[in-house]
């Protein structure tokens, strides 16, 4: 009986031990699975829809777009370059003083460069574009035909002649007249010394919407050359790099940058036309016919078409088929070659 008597109790033990080791393991808690994440659904990104947009560069602004227009007068010589802040400039134009030597009205508005220059002296038809824009005018120093215009009031402008030392800052690095600057901070303080509002905006190019780029047509145009005359000191390369979807600028086989920054000058549009020129002096100072319309060149994205240009409120527009054409947003270069040298001798293609 005694032996009978311990095999139960074994037995007890041995159920008890089995239903602690089953309550153990029910008792202990379970791991959860991690859940499996649906893939979300990526939208295709929007552009951004800007309220206010710069008229010069078709670029979008979240502020409102009130400023005027300044128009500097920008030294090319070759112991000039390179230049300072033209890399910031809206628009570009280039066209011929004397001897065969080209000047830049660099306008600005959409940036503000901390320098510009070296600033160079004003001539008639360089003013008659900055009016055009509704400008101020900055120059250091004038033709006789520029005087007369700037001391009449035809223009609000800053004149180094009046400002040498004080507004305009003279390089040490460099020799007159090729020296002259002038930092945008002190334009806006001239214009406040002479009352000169800085509100009101230049007339507008139209502008290429973003999704309507790639089908823009044309000729093939990768490299182009600009002559003017026989001179290697002023031909112009514009090279279109298609990683940047931009034209860089050559003068002289050296690429356009700014002196400070070594920033490139990058540009969306090149414009080249033909205008009316005529010498005025025995020194070589021309008339050149703002107004006349004409033939020109649009290069845009690598590729070339050719257009017309007429005088629209003060703007030299290019024109399809009497339809004024759009524009890619972004940087202006707009050069003039005299009608009797002609874009066909002007302008040579590559796209090796």
């Amino acid at each position: 009986m005694k032996h009978i008597r311990w095999i139960a109790i074994g037995l007890a033990l041995v159920a008890l031990m089995a239903g602690c080791t089953k309550e153990e393991q029910t008792s202990k808690p379970v791991k959860e699975q991690p859940k499996q994440e649906e893939p979300k659904q990526t939208e295709p990104e929007q552009e951004k829809e800007y309220p206010y947009t710069y008229p010069l560069t078709g670029i979008g602004s979240d502020v409102e777009v009130d400023d005027r227009a300044v128009a500097v007068m920008i030294n090319n010589h070759p112991k000039a370059r390179p230049q300072s802040g033209i890399q910031k400039a809206d628009l570009v134009y280039e066209l011929l003083a004397e001897g065969d030597v080209t000047r830049f009205l660099a306008v600005f508005q959409s940036e503000k460069p901390e320098r510009i220059g070296p600033v160079r002296s004003a001539r008639d038809y360089y003013i008659e574009l900055a009016k055009g824009l509704k400008g101020l005018y900055v120059a250091h120093g004038y033709s006789p035909e520029a005087k007369q215009m700037l001391q009449s009031g035809y223009i609000d402008n800053l004149n180094g002649m009046q400002y040498d030392g004080t507004l305009f800052k003279r390089s040490k690095d460099r020799k007159a007249p090729h020296n002259s600057y002038i930092s945008y901070e002190n334009i806006l303080k001239g214009a406040e010394k002479n009352n000169i509002s800085m509100k009101g905006q230049p007339p507008a190019y139209h502008f290429y919407k973003k999704e309507d780029l790639a089908n823009l047509q044309g000729k093939e145009a990768k490299s182009i050359m600009v002559s003017y005359f026989s001179s290697d000191l002023f031909n112009v390369i514009y090279q279109y790099d298609d990683s940047l979807e931009k034209y860089k600028r050559f003068s002289n086989g050296e690429q356009t940058i700014d002196f400070d920054s070594k920033d490139p000058v990058l540009l969306d549009n090149i414009f080249i036309v033909e205008m009316q020129h005529k010498f005025i002096d025995s020194y070589g100072r021309r008339e050149i016919n703002l107004t006349s319309g004409g033939k020109g060149y649009l290069l845009q994205k690598g590729k070339l078409k050719e257009v017309t240009w007429k005088n629209v409120d003060g703007l030299i527009v290019p024109f399809e088929n009497d339809v004024e054409a759009l524009m890619v947003p972004g940087k202006t270069w707009i050069n003039v070659i005299p009608t009797d040298q002609g874009l066909q001798k002007s302008i040579s293609i590559e796209n090796n």
